[in-house]
């Protein structure tokens, strides 16, 4: 059980607000200070806070993972984009496939891939891309006015959501020209050590 000297400043914070509130309760009703209650509010508040939290830890893998592509020598780098006209919406690019996360409506976080299709045209010339279907995150509120993210169900936070679907992303956008090359190499190094060993192939 923590102990009172173990709590954090920044989880005080409210205790604070109170007591602004005890010293000045007139300025609380005019500046609305006491409707951070509000559920519609604090939805929108932890959407911002859950999105920008996915977004830091992608930022942080994208640092590191491009860290070994040596300037995109011996792979291609992850791009970053925000995503114009939002609070928090941002989306990854690599390799024609783009990651996006968007709050698509209230309490709703949606997550996207998408294929740009080099090859296919349509009518007014504009790139096709290959959807895959969606998928979203659900913002629940607690009894006590505390919200929480949930996927089929289940309670996520921000760091799982971000490694699971940086890694997808990175799975789906691995050049398939190289890994042929790679398949076809490894293949040859297998059947030249199965000769030495003296297997007929």
């Amino acid at each position: 059980m923590a102990r009172f000297k173990d709590i954090l400043p920044e989880q005080t914070g409210w205790i604070h607000e109170l007591a602004r509130s005890e010293l000045h309760p007139d300025a609380e009703k005019i500046l609305g200070i006491g409707t951070s209650l509000d559920p519609e509010q604090l939805i929108e508040e932890s959407t911002v806070d859950f999105l920008t939290e996915i977004r830091e830890h992608i930022m942080e893998y994208m640092r590191i993972f491009n860290g070994y592509s040596e300037a995109g020598k011996v792979f291609q780098e992850v791009k970053f984009y925000n995503v114009a006209q939002t609070s928090a919406d941002f989306m990854i690019f690599r390799s024609q496939v783009k990651l996006v996360f968007s709050n698509s409506a209230h309490g709703v976080i949606q997550i996207s891939f998408a294929r740009h299709l080099r090859t296919t045209v349509s009518v007014d010339g504009q790139v096709q891309e290959e959807l895959a279907a969606p998928q979203e995150l659900f913002a629940q509120l607690s009894p006590f006015k505390k919200v929480f993210w949930t996927f089929q169900g289940e309670k996520v936070n921000p760091e799982e959501v971000a490694k699971f679907y940086f890694s997808e992303f990175i799975r789906s956008s691995r050049d398939g020209k190289k890994s042929k090359t790679g398949n076809k190499l490894l293949l040859e190094q297998i059947k030249t050590l199965l000769q030495e060993e003296g297997f007929n192939l």
